[in-house]
Order: structure tokens, then C-alpha cells, then sequence
């Protein structure tokens, strides 16, 4: 019965994570789909997703969510990771201003790959680590108003505006979605309820237990 309830949704939108190796993406998933954080993660190998179903404008969205490894081996699996993503979460590490520095040839990357139309929010990750922190967050507002990106501090560690990125991108990719259903006689695919073609292996039990489950 569970199951069935999970599965009734009005959208589903796929949005991927980008950015260097490191900067916290898995943790931004695992804090959003799951409400967990691991301190001692292990670098994504290839491909993962997963799944929240949430309210956005009174429509309950199901959020795909993909992460993929940061380092340059797995370039291979760039067209087909962008493939039907409606939003992109940017994220550099507000420590590491070298993770900052890359966000240009990440979104050079987005613009060759994605739809062109795609949601790009920048998010400068950590900054529960204050002391150490290397990228200031006027430079950050300055390029993202530059390149027309939203753009947001966070930090998976203490939950710091994770819910709120993920609605705002959800939010913006909605009203895109629903302006372009209404001006046109075909709705846009995101309307049509055929992501559960591509909903294998959902529940990864064993990225799972690695994880914070023994913090209690």
C-alpha cells in the first residue's frame, strides 16, 4: 500500500548535482532525500540518485535527485547524466576557492549538455566552517548575478538552507514547466508521469549503511 502512495505524484523533475570532487554534493543529497550526513563519505564512483516527493505550489513533485563523481574519469557519462534534467545544483566548497575557480568550465560543461533551458542555482557549500572560509559571499552574488544563476549558502552539516535550495530550484523549474504547459497544446514531458520507466534500484540499501546510521 506504501508503495502505491509514494508512486502518486503530478511531476517529476530530475535535477542533477555538479562540481568538483569534494565540495559536498552527496552529503546535499543525503541531507535532503534522507535527513542524514556522514562525516567520512566516500567519493561517489559513478552515477547515484535519490528520490523526495514534496509540495510545490500546491502539486506534489517527486525530486530526482543525481550525483555524480567530480573527477575527470567519468566525463563519459556527461550526456546521458544531463539527459531530461530540468535543474542543476552547482556546488563549489566556500573554503576551497579552487573549487570556486571551476565553477566556470562546470557551467561551460552545463551548456554544452543540458537542455538549454535548465535551472542552475550555484551553492557555496560549508559554511558551518567559518574560520576557514576562502570564497567571499559578495564574489559568489556577484558571478551568479553575472551568469543569471540563483544562488545560496549552505551547509549539510547543520542543515543550513538545504531544504530551502532544493525548494527554490523545484519552485523556479514548476513555474517554468507550468507557463510552458499552459502557452502550449502539448504539455511539457515533465508533465507526463514517465519517470517511473527509470526508477530501478530506488532504495540503494548499501550506500545506505556505510552511513550515519550508528550516530544515534
Amino acid at each position: 500500500m506504501g508503495r502505491r502512495a509514494e508512486e502518486e505524484y503530478d511531476y517529476l523533475f530530475k535535477v542533477v548535482l555538479i562540481g568538483d570532487s569534494g565540495v559536498g554534493k552527496s552529503n546535499l543529497l543525503s541531507r535532503f532525500t534522507r535527513n542524514e550526513f556522514c562525516l567520512e563519505s566516500k567519493s561517489t564512483i559513478g552515477v547515484e540518485f535519490a528520490t523526495r516527493t514534496l509540495e510545490v505550489e500546491g502539486r506534489t513533485v517527486k525530486a530526482q535527485i543525481w550525483d555524480t563523481a567530480g573527477q575527470e574519469r567519468y566525463r563519459a557519462i556527461t550526456s546521458a547524466y544531463y539527459r531530461g534534467a530540468l535543474g542543476a545544483l552547482l556546488v563549489y566548497d566556500v573554503t576551497k576557492p579552487t573549487t570556486f575557480e571551476n565553477v566556470s568550465r562546470w557551467l561551460k560543461e552545463l551548456r554544452d549538455h543540458a537542455d538549454a533551458n535548465i535551472v542552475i542555482m550555484l551553492i557555496g557549500n560549508k559554511t558551518d566552517l567559518k574560520h576557514l572560509r576562502g570564497v567571499a559571499t559578495e564574489d559568489a552574488q556577484g558571478y551568479a548575478e553575472k551568469e543569471g544563476l540563483s544562488f545560496i549558502e549552505t551547509s549539510a552539516l547543520e542543515a543550513t538552507n538545504v531544504e530551502k535550495a532544493f525548494h527554490t530550484i523545484l519552485a523556479e523549474i514548476y513555474r517554468i514547466i507550468s507557463k510552458k504547459s499552459l502557452s502550449s497544446t502539448h504539455p511539457a514531458s515533465a508533465n507526463i508521469k514517465e519517470g517511473k520507466t527509470i526508477s530501478v534500484q530506488e532504495s540503494q540499501p548499501n550506500t545506505h549503511n556505510s552511513c550515519c546510521t550508528s550516530s544515534s
